[in-house]
């Protein structure tokens, strides 16, 4: 199996391989705020959405993950991105998620932003929540319960920034 991981824009061809990684995800139903019977071409325009630039993580072998990176919101406010993230299961604890957050804190100085906004990270996602605290992201907002997760119940969502001309 290869280790090397690059980061390309995602191709109309990769809508099977992001399915197969949205899928068990927004089914899962405890990480995104997207509901859990969305069917597969919404969540792919979901993802794939006016305004959004979307990459993906492969290796030799196949895509491992993907992102997305967005206006977080327009006028005064347009200077901030926000970011979704999927890695597929299976490439879990290979640092896909790292990698793609790398990409994305270089891409979006590119793109004119000068912040990074995640809007409602689910606080029992604790995987994200690390990788989120370790390249600098404050939680700068608390939603209490905010999220109805599947087996948790009501839990907190954050708000978590990032300043990137610093």
């Amino acid at each position: 199996m290869s280790t090397e991981i690059t980061l390309r824009p995602v191709a109309e061809s990769d809508r099977d391989a992001l399915w197969h990684m949205l899928e068990p995800v927004f089914r899962a139903g405890d990480t995104y705020a997207i509901d859990p019977d969305i069917p597969r071409e919404a969540a792919l325009d979901y993802w794939c959405g006016p305004g959004r630039a979307v990459f993906v993580a492969e290796d030799a072998e196949r895509i491992l993950g993907s992102y997305y990176i967005v206006r977080n919101q327009g006028g005064g406010g347009g200077h901030v991105c926000n970011c979704g993230f999927v890695t597929d299961p299976a490439a879990r604890g290979r640092g896909v998620a790292r990698q793609m957050l790398a990409h994305a804190l270089e891409e979006a100085p590119a793109r004119g932003f000068r912040a990074m906004q995640f809007n409602f990270v689910v606080s029992t996602n604790t995987r994200a929540v690390a990788i989120w605290e370790g390249a600098g992201f404050e939680t700068v907002g608390r939603l209490p319960g905010a999220f109805r997760h599947p087996q948790k119940g009501y839990v907190d969502a954050l708000v978590m920034y990032k300043r990137l001309d610093t």
